[in-house]
C-alpha cells in the first residue's frame, strides 16, 4: 500500500477524498489541514502529495519546496479551484510535478498518481486559442504572482480599481465557463 499525503484547508474535501483514495486499497492517506502542520510529522519519503494551492492562512506554492524535502514524493500535485498558466509554470518551477484544477474526478486523480503516465501524453486535449477573457485571467494571474498576491500592488501595476480586481478574482476562471 502507497502512503499519500493531502494537505488542503477544506475538511469536507478532505475527508471525502480521503476515503474515496483508501476504498480503492492502494494507499494509506495522512491528512493535513496546513503545510506546517505536515512539517511536523517524521520525514518519511512518501508516493505522493495532493497539495491544494490557497490555503487559509499561506499559498500551497510556498510549501513546495519544504515539502518536497521533508517527504521526497514520487508525485507532488498541485490542486486548485483557480488554474491559471502563471501559477502552473510556478509551481512546477518550484518543484509540483502535475498541477490539476479541481474539481476533478477519482479516475483522474488515480491516473496520474501512477508510477509512469506514457498514456497521458496521448491523452492531452487539443490546443485551442484562448478567449479574450481567459487571456485577461492570464495576465491578471501573471501580474498577481510578480506581486506576491498583494491585491493592492497587482492593482495599481493593472490600472484598475482595486475592487475591480477583487471582482474578477471572484470569479472562477474564465476556462471553467
Amino acid at each position: 500500500m502507497q502512503s499519500l499525503i493531502i494537505i488542503d484547508d477544506d475538511a469536507t474535501f478532505l475527508s471525502v477524498l480521503k476515503r474515496r483514495l483508501e476504498q480503492t486499497g492502494q494507499f494509506q492517506v495522512s491528512t493535513y489541514t496546513d503545510v506546517a502542520q505536515a512539517l511536523t510529522v517524521d520525514a518519511e519519503p512518501v508516493h505522493g502529495v495532493l497539495l491544494d494551492m490557497m490555503l487559509e492562512n499561506s499559498s500551497g506554492l510556498d510549501g513546495i519546496v519544504a515539502i518536497k524535502q521533508h517527504f521526497q514524493p514520487n508525485h507532488l500535485i498541485m490542486l486548485t479551484g483557480y488554474a491559471s498558466i502563471a501559477t502552473t509554470v510556478e509551481a512546477m518551477r518550484r518543484g509540483a510535478t502535475d498541477y490539476i484544477a479541481k474539481p476533478v474526478g477519482l479516475q483522474e486523480l488515480l491516473q496520474r498518481l501512477q508510477p509512469t503516465q506514457p498514456e497521458r501524453v496521448a491523452a492531452l486535449p487539443e490546443a485551442r486559442p484562448m478567449t479574450p477573457a481567459q487571456v485577461e485571467w492570464e495576465h491578471i494571474q501573471r501580474v498577481l504572482l510578480a506581486n506576491n498576491g498583494n491585491i493592492s500592488a497587482t492593482a495599481d501595476a493593472l490600472g484598475m480599481h482595486r475592487r475591480s480586481l477583487q471582482r474578477k478574482l471572484q470569479k472562477y476562471s474564465p476556462s471553467k465557463h
